[in-house]
């Protein structure tokens, strides 16, 4: 469904954000993971034509995106990190007045609006201005608008901030729900959430794609090679096939992931490999390339 090739922006101030960004993209629901300032915020607002890519082209259902826009904004839901609001505007006047702006016909927008409040939980609160809300209820408000008119590219960065475990949950629900006939791009530092949602997994570092495969087949390589301890095992600089990966706590105990191709430990278990453990490996061995450039 979408196709891009080549994309790379740079900034004024001389940042590289996106450096020849090229991907195929099916149906269904796509993760798209990264560090902070890997440049995923950058590929989402290209994508959402808010900004143009200094080079390379993209196309969505073969229609070239940066000659014609405008074919694209009408195909697209877009949910940002950070979004503004007009203060002075109800939730319900507010949506309508987005369905406006998408081009939606009144008989075809009012009942999606009543759908979206009741799928969002935020029917009891239709008629009170979006300003006054919480952090969760205008992270809701923002996922309805982004579904608003049936939209065939979704793109949601950091869609469940802020939101309790129920929300987060139903919110999954939905996505799980539309993601069968439309486009799906998510972003989130929740790397649980991707695994358990989404079937391929696009990984972002330093402007670049490092990876770009089918989940399963991201974590296949790090079986039999996972292991737990709750001592902590430092990296060498000549073991290359034994690296710490992430701490965690449970308890108020920490224990220690380690990739490693033998025990590294008397006391070491072995686990199930996970997306995470394979993200920070990716974290690992980047930073290592960059340190031996």
């Amino acid at each position: 469904m979408l196709a891009l090739q080549g994309i790379d922006k740079r900034y004024k101030d001389g940042t590289h954000a996106l450096k020849e960004v090229s991907l195929e993209l099916d149906c269904g629901m796509i993760g798209l993971l990264g560090p902070n300032g890997a440049g995923k915020s950058s590929l989402m607002r290209t994508l959402a034509c808010l900004q143009a890519p200094d080079f390379g082209s993209y196309a969505f259902e073969g229609e070239n995106c940066l000659e014609n826009p405008m074919e694209l904004r009408q195909k697209l839901g877009y949910l940002p990190q950070y979004f503004g609001v007009y203060p002075n505007m109800s939730c319900a006047s507010l949506l309508e007045h987005i369905a406006v702006l998408k081009g939606l016909p009144a008989k075809k927008y009012r009942p999606q609006i009543d759908f979206l409040l009741e799928l969002t939980n935020l029917s009891a609160v239709a008629g009170k201005s979006v300003a006054s809300f919480s952090g969760g209820m205008k992270q809701r408000f923002g996922i309805a608008q982004a579904l608003l008119g049936d939209p065939k590219l979704i793109i949601m960065d950091e869609p469940t901030s802020g939101l309790d475990p129920a929300e987060r949950e139903r919110l999954h629900d939905v996505l799980v729900e539309v993601s069968t006939k439309k486009l799906i791009i998510l972003s989130t530092h929740i790397v649980e959430d991707i695994e358990n949602l989404c079937h391929h997994v696009a990984m972002l570092i330093s402007g670049k794609i490092v990876e770009s495969a089918d989940v399963k087949q991201l974590i296949a390589p790090l079986e039999s090679k996972v292991w737990a301890s709750d001592i902590y095992l430092p990296n060498s600089s000549d073991s290359t096939n034994q690296t710490t990966l992430s701490k965690s706590y449970k308890f108020g105990k920490p224990s220690w992931r380690i990739y490693s191709d033998q025990k590294p430990m008397a006391n070491a278990t072995l686990v199930e490999a996970n997306l995470e453990d394979r993200y920070f490996l990716e974290l690992h061995k980047q930073a290592q390339r960059h340190v031996s450039v």
